[in-house]
């Protein structure tokens, strides 16, 4: 994502609006093979309401792998409701990319949805998507430092 230097975005702004989903009666292998085919790392477990999917939870490759795969579980008799963590870390639309690093860092998470007052899923942000954002910001600064040696340079000669 491409902004200006010193533009406030906000994690409206920044998340990915197509999140790979899961229900809670889906087992853990169903999961899994989701998250194989839609290459992602975490599902957002919903629960479909009239104002639209709500969270319920997330599941992480992490949690199958700490609290399946390593404890020697089957993951087909699992569902998702048994290991999802229910207590979710979620951002409002408005939130600012630092208010978005300093609840990863406070609450130790690297992704979190992006919700309305209501919890209703609008997005999801990765600590990989503000990395992209912040070394873009950081490069637009090197190019400033770089132009500004190019000019010295120029009058100098």
């Amino acid at each position: 994502m491409e902004q200006r230097m010193g533009e406030k975005l906000n994690a409206g702004e920044v998340c990915n609006r197509v999140v790979t989903v899961a229900t809670r009666k889906m087992t853990v292998t169903q999961a899994a093979q989701r998250m194989r085919e839609q290459h992602v790392g975490c599902l957002v477990v919903v629960d479909e309401a009239g104002a639209g999917r709500v969270i319920a939870g997330i599941l992480t490759d992490r949690d199958i792998v700490t609290s399946v795969v390593a404890k020697g579980m089957d993951p087909a008799k699992l569902h998702i409701e048994d290991m999802m963590t229910a207590e979710v870390v979620m951002a409002l639309e408005q939130d600012s990319l630092a208010d978005l690093l300093a609840l990863m860092r406070r609450k130790g998470v690297r992704r979190i949805p992006v919700a309305t007052p209501n919890g209703v899923l609008l997005g999801l942000v990765t600590l990989d998507d503000l990395l992209e954002i912040l070394a873009e910001q950081l490069r637009t600064v090197v190019m400033a430092i770089e132009s500004e040696q190019m000019r010295e340079r120029r009058l100098r000669d």
